[in-house]
């Protein structure tokens, strides 16, 4: 390992730390932000689903079909689910243990899931595709990342990533 490398690491560390502390003290602003989350999940979850079935009618079904702050478990997985004839995305997210984690992945985050898309050839061979997602903390704004842990890729969630994990299951 080269020790820039290792330097490079330690700065970005230090950096996760000094954004991760200002939410320590504020319980309630966290507990707000985990609300949003999810609540923008699911938008990102709807305007996908709405999007296609504007293309097609009913092509996809998404589950629950609204949603609202207050549903939102802590703790506890949340889940939604969009799904046409036997194929299906689901997404299930949670709070970490703390109230800010970097555990997982380097970028502060308050909120933790996994992708899951499968269909029934999928489901006979054993193999679900997963992909972990974060509400991360960054620069005084928040948003949903994914992290590929085979590639080390990492981008936002929107509903064009969402397509393209949905495109090989038809």
């Amino acid at each position: 390992m080269a020790p820039d490398d290792a330097i490079a690491r330690l700065a970005r560390q230090i950096d996760a730390a000094r954004k991760a502390e200002r939410f320590l003290v504020n319980a309630d602003e966290v507990a707000s932000l985990r609300r949003h989350g999810a609540c923008e999940l699911h938008r990102i979850c709807s305007d996908l689903v709405y999007s296609v079935n504007n293309l097609l009618d009913s092509a996809l079904d998404l589950s629950p079909i609204t949603y609202a702050p207050e549903l939102f478990r802590e703790p506890g997985e949340n889940l939604i689910q969009i799904g046409s004839q036997g194929r299906q995305m689901q997404i299930a997210f949670e709070a970490p243990a703390e109230f800010l984690s970097t555990e997982k992945f380097a970028v502060p985050y308050v909120l933790e899931g996994e992708i899951r898309t499968y269909n029934q050839r999928m489901l006979e061979r054993f193999e679900i595709r997963t992909l972990l997602i974060f509400f991360t903390i960054e620069a005084e704004s928040a948003h949903w990342r994914f992290f590929n842990w085979r590639t080390r890729h990492t981008g936002p969630v929107d509903h064009e990533l969402l397509a393209s994990l949905m495109k090989p299951l038809f």
